[in-house]
């Protein structure tokens, strides 16, 4: 059984990294703490404090254990290393003109995890990032986005 390797930009790691720390060395122990406070108001059956502190330490875990696996499985790739530049690849930044508007958008390809569309990091499993995957400058990318088809084309690749 191979292992699903998890496509990230060093930033996107460094920023999963810092999570999990703070994670781990902060929340963990507010966690704790708001345990014992709960459990110090004495009856549990019907304490309020201890139901939402033991629901948080719930999060709080399977977060840490979701990271531990990403990061497990993380492969950091670096774009500035890339050497072809030709053909939209992960951690590239892509230009983009609206076939309909006229409207450019400018996207960087990034893994799931680090996806903000509305700071320009779209993921590669998104609908306009597989359909951007390969293309070069001039090429014409046609998405089924939720909102209906789109169309657009490659003015840069960088």
């Amino acid at each position: 059984m191979s292992v699903e390797r998890v496509p990230m930009t060093p930033n996107g790691h460094k920023k999963l990294t810092e999570e999990l720390h703070r994670l781990k060395t902060v929340e963990r122990q507010d966690v704790i703490k708001a345990i014992e406070y709960a459990r110090s108001l004495g009856d549990l059956s019907e304490n309020a404090e201890y139901e939402t502190a033991k629901q948080r330490q719930s999060f709080v875990e399977g977060r840490i254990q979701e990271l531990d696996s990403k990061l497990s499985r993380a492969e950091v790739i670096d774009p500035a290393t890339l050497k072809n530049k030709d053909r939209v690849t992960f951690g590239l930044h892509v230009k983009l003109e609206d076939q309909e508007t006229g409207d450019t958008v400018s996207y960087q390809l990034v893994g799931p995890d680090e996806s903000e569309p509305e700071n320009g990091m779209i993921s590669i499993t998104s609908p306009i990032g597989r359909a951007l995957i390969g293309k070069q400058v001039d090429d014409d990318v046609v998405v089924q986005a939720p909102g209906g088809v789109r169309e657009f084309v490659i003015l840069d690749i960088s």
